[in-house]
Parts: structure tokens; C-alpha cells; sequence
């Protein structure tokens, strides 16, 4: 079956599914008040994201063998594993960048209907230059307006952003330099990007990587109040056990293909868990 992922990407025209650019995602969004309105759209409990049988290989080398995940709106789950363990790939196939066999779907369990998958999407690093003249305004706009950065600033998008930061505790950095941020303001502003539009699934990939404890408690604060508010899955890729065990619905431990899923004292108690790491965390 044909999967259509799309995924917010820099430009001006709106989002692209399968090299196609849709605009009829992007006119609510940039109304007055929207993107609080969208807050408003709570979890139902009925939209699923669907891999199923999904299988990666390169030349004679299976990287990703048989994984099967059905990920919740409303939930944080949390993808765990030793370097090698096929994160990456299965990030990369969600997002549509290299070829698998399986199946990726968005799932309406309430009416049984399969969606267009929306995907946002915030990685571990930002390949920027330090020094590069680029405000936060700059690349918040460059990533999700049409109207051109290098432009005058508009008053009426500029406060459309600063609502948007603000739902991620960052309005107060929007007049700020890209290359002064740390690294966890940098992942708020990227959080914003990533969901305008608000996606189906956001997929953060190790985002806390080099943030100091507080950034990370903070970060994951507000990802605990974003599967509150909005009708999204979220899908994390984190090395931070103790940080999974306190705020994941669901872990999965991956090598290569599901070993063990369910909650963290389960998974994180488990044998499998006790094979991979050489201990058990509960």
C-alpha cells in the first residue's frame, strides 16, 4: 500500500507529501487566536499510528526485522536501545527517507478510516552556523510563513510566532540569535516548528542530547503537557532512563525488532531489558 508522509520542511508554500506541495493545511493556522484554538483538541483516545511488519535491510543485512508498534494519541512512547539497536532506521522510515517493506498508517479506530500520516519532526542537532545572522523570528517564519524573512518583519506574523513559542515556554527568545540559544531553548523553538501544523505523530529524536538536568526536566514537562492538549502520538528516542521511567506511557525496547513493549517498570525489569543493558532498573 502507498504511505503519504508529510513533514513540515523549509519554504514557503506549504507542506509537502510525497514531493507535492498542499496548501489546505496551512490557511487555519495562520489566523488570529488558531493555534490556541487547536490546544482545544484534546486526545480522543481513537487515533492510532499503525507500523506493522515493517522490515529494513540493507543488501544482506536486515537492520529492522518484523517491528509492529500501535502508538496512542495522548501518549508519550519512548524508544529505547544500545547504539546499533535500529532507532535511527526506524525513525528514518517513518519519515519516509529510505525504502522498508510493512506497513506505516494513521488510523481512526472510531471510524475505521486511514489518514494521511502528518508528521513533525525535531532532531537531536540544528546544522546551522554559530555566528549565522539568524534570529529565532528568522527561523520560525523561514520554516512555517509565507512571507518571505528577508522582508520586513510583520507585526501581525510576529505575534502569531510569539503565540506559537509561547505554548513551549518560548516567546521570550523569539528576538534572540539561533546561535546564542542553549541547547534547550533551541529544542523549544524546534518543538514550535515541528508542530505547525500540529502533526499526527511528533517524533523527537534524543532531543535532550547535552542538555543539563534542568533543560531536561523542563523539556519533558512541556512534552507532557502537549499529549495533554493536542490530539497527537509522540514518539521519543532517548538514552535518558531515568527520565523515561518517569514520564513515558509506553517504552519499547528495540534491537533490531521489538523485544519487549509495554510500561517502563515492565519493560525496564524485564529480562530482555536485563540482556541488553547487563542490569535491571527495577
Amino acid at each position: 500500500m502507498e504511505k503519504k508522509v508529510k513533514t513540515a520542511e523549509k519554504g514557503a508554500r506549504g507542506i509537502r507529501i510525497k514531493g507535492r506541495f498542499v496548501e489546505a493545511e496551512k490557511p487555519a493556522v495562520y489566523k488570529k487566536n488558531a493555534y490556541k484554538k487547536l490546544l482545544k483538541s484534546k486526545p480522543c483516545g481513537f487515533h492510532r499510528v499503525v507500523i506493522d511488519k515493517l522490515n529494513v535491510r540493507a543488501g544482506a543485512t536486515t537492520i529492522l526485522e518484523n517491528v509492529s508498534l500501535s502508538i496512542a494519541c495522548g501518549a508519550l512512547t519512548v524508544i529505547i536501545g544500545k547504539n546499533g539497536a535500529g532507532k535511527s532506521t526506524l525513525i528514518k522510515s517513518i519519515l519516509g527517507e529510505i525504502p522498508y517493506e510493512g506497513l506505516i498508517e494513521f488510523r481512526d479506530l472510531k471510524d475505521n478510516t486511514i489518514g494521511n500520516l502528518k508528521v513533525g519532526y525535531v532532531p537531536q542537532h540544528l546544522n546551522m552556523e554559530k555566528n549565522a545572522p539568524v534570529s529565532v523570528y528568522d527561523l520560525v517564519a523561514a520554516y512555517t510563513s509565507r512571507v518571505p524573512v528577508f522582508l520586513h518583519k510583520s507585526k501581525k506574523l510576529y505575534e502569531e510566532i510569539k503565540e506559537r513559542l509561547q505554548v513551549f515556554d518560548g516567546a521570550s527568545l523569539i528576538d534572540k540569535q539561533v546561535g546564542d540559544l542553549s541547547g534547550g531553548e533551541l529544542q523549544r523553538v524546534l518543538l514550535t516548528i515541528a508542530c505547525t501544523p500540529v502533526p499526527n505523530l511528533l517524533i523527537l529524536d534524543e532531543p535532550v542530547s547535552g542538555i543539563d538536568r534542568n533543560g531536561r526536566k523542563l523539556f519533558y514537562k512541556i512534552l507532557n503537557d502537549l499529549k495533554q492538549q493536542y490530539d497527537l502520538s509522540i514518539i521519543l528516542v532517548s538514552h535518558d532512563l531515568e527520565l523515561t521511567a518517569e514520564y513515558a506511557d509506553s517504552v519499547v525496547l528495540l534491537d533490531r525488532t521489538v523485544l519487549k513493549e509495554g510500561e517502563a517498570k515492565e519493560v525496564m525489569g524485564s529480562e530482555e531489558f536485563k540482556e541488553v543493558f547487563g542490569y535491571a532498573a527495577f
